[in-house]
C-alpha cells in the first residue's frame, strides 16, 4: 500500500501531528522530484532557487515551493498535452492574467476521493436534496472551467435533486425556491453557494421579500469574504443571520484554491479550519523563513499530496493566517487548525515573488 492510500485508509481528521507528518514528508518528497523530471519549467525553479537540492527534505518546511501567481504567468504540468483532462481556471476579470491548472484522470480522481472524504466527515454519506445558490450556466464545460464551476461539480456530487436557485440573470427563482421547500419538507437539506453570492443574492432577497424558510441541515460556503468586510459582515453574523432567515445552523466554510482543488481546509463546529489527512499548511514569515508559532499571524503556505498532473504540491499562498493548535481543538478533529486573517499587502507580496524572478 503507497502513501496516499494509506492516508485515504484513516478516518478523516484522525491522525496526530506527527503521524501525519512523516506520512506526507515522504509523499512530497517523491512529488518533488517526479514534476522536477516532468515538468521544466519546475525544474528551473528547483536549479534556481533551490540550488538542485530536492527530494531529501527533513520536515516539510524544506519542501521547495513557489509562490501561488507563478500559475498565472507559466504553464506548468508534468503529463503530455495528451494527457490532460481539463484545465481549470482561477477566477478573475478579463482583463486579468488567471491560473491555468492542467488535470489528467489519476488527479482528478485523487481530487474527487479527497473532497468526498472531507465533505462527508461533516455531512453524512447520504445525498441530501440541494440548493446550490448559482445559475447553472456558471458551470462550464467538462473540459474547461473556472474554479466557481470546479466548486459547483464538486460539491453537487453530495446533493440530489439539485435546485439551482438563480436565473440567468443571477435573480432568485422565488417561487421556485419555495416549492423546493415544501416538496422536500421535513428532509436535511444541503445549501452550497459561494460566500458573498449567498449573502447577497439569497440572503438579502428573502430579507427583501420579508420570507423566511423552516429548513434543516446544512450551508457550505467559501470565497467572497473581502466583499462582506467591507460592508462590516463577520463570520459571527453571517451564521446568524443565515440562521434567523433559512433555520440552516450547520454552517460551515471551507478554505481552498483552484490550484490544489480537493484539498480543502473545512471549518470545524468551534470556527477553526482543519488540515485534513493528505494536506497541511505551514506559516511563513514576510522574508519566507518558517514561522508556526501559535496565534502569530504568518504567510499561508498549502502542501498537498494530490497533484500529480502539475507541480502544484507546496505553494506560497498570498494569504495570512494564525495557527491556533494542533490536535486539540475541541471539535476533536486532530492535527492543524488555523483561521485566515487577510491578505498579503501589496508590497511585501510583490517582494515574496521577486525571489522567484529568475525561475522562469
Amino acid at each position: 500500500m503507497n502513501v496516499i492510500e494509506k492516508l485515504f485508509e484513516y478516518p478523516q481528521y484522525s491522525i496526530p501531528f506527527e503521524e501525519k507528518t512523516n506520512f506526507l514528508l515522504k509523499e512530497l518528497n517523491n512529488l518533488t522530484a517526479y514534476h522536477y523530471e516532468k515538468c521544466v519549467p519546475y525544474q528551473n525553479i528547483i536549479k534556481t532557487i533551490y540550488h538542485n537540492n530536492y527530494g531529501n527534505s527533513k520536515n516539510l518546511s524544506e519542501i521547495p515551493f513557489f509562490p501561488v501567481r507563478l500559475f498565472k504567468n507559466i504553464e506548468l504540468k508534468s503529463i503530455p498535452d495528451s494527457d490532460v483532462l481539463k484545465t481549470l481556471t482561477s477566477s478573475g476579470t478579463t482583463s486579468m492574467q488567471v491560473s491555468k491548472i492542467f488535470i489528467d484522470r489519476e488527479t482528478s480522481l485523487l481530487q474527487t476521493k479527497a473532497l468526498a472524504s472531507i465533505v462527508t466527515s461533516f455531512i453524512g454519506n447520504k445525498r441530501l436534496p440541494m440548493i446550490i445558490i448559482d445559475s447553472e450556466t456558471s458551470l462550464g464545460t467538462a473540459s474547461g472551467m473556472s474554479a466557481r464551476g470546479a466548486g459547483l461539480v464538486g460539491l453537487s456530487n453530495f446533493g440530489r435533486n439539485h435546485f439551482y436557485a438563480l436565473d440567468g440573470n443571477m435573480q432568485l427563482k422565488i417561487k421556485e425556491l419555495l416549492e423546493f421547500s415544501e416538496k422536500h419538507s421535513g428532509e436535511k437539506i444541503l445549501i452550497f453557494g459561494f460566500t458573498f453570492m449567498v449573502w447577497q443574492n439569497f440572503l438579502e432577497e428573502l430579507k427583501k421579500n420579508n420570507i423566511k424558510l423552516n429548513l434543516d441541515g446544512y450551508l457550505i460556503h467559501s470565497g467572497g469574504w473581502k466583499k462582506l468586510t467591507e460592508i462590516a459582515v463577520s463570520n459571527e453574523i453571517f451564521k446568524e443571520k443565515i440562521q434567523e432567515q433559512t433555520g440552516i445552523s450547520k454552517i460551515h466554510n471551507f478554505y481552498g484554491m483552484v490550484e490544489q482543488v480537493g484539498s480543502i481546509y473545512m471549518e470545524c463546529e468551534q470556527g477553526y479550519f482543519h488540515s485534513p489527512n493528505f494536506s497541511e499548511i505551514i506559516l511563513r514569515s514576510f522574508d519566507l523563513k518558517p514561522s508556526n508559532i501559535i496565534g502569530k499571524e504568518g504567510i499561508i503556505q498549502t502542501l498537498s499530496v494530490l497533484p500529480k498532473s502539475y507541480p502544484g504540491h507546496s505553494i506560497l499562498t498570498e494569504d495570512l493566517g494564525i495557527i491556533h493548535g494542533i490536535d486539540d481543538c475541541k471539535c476533536g478533529r486532530k492535527g492543524v487548525y488555523f483561521t485566515i486573517s487577510g491578505r498579503i499587502p501589496k508590497a511585501e507580496l510583490r517582494g515574496c515573488s521577486d525571489v522567484y524572478a529568475l525561475a522562469g
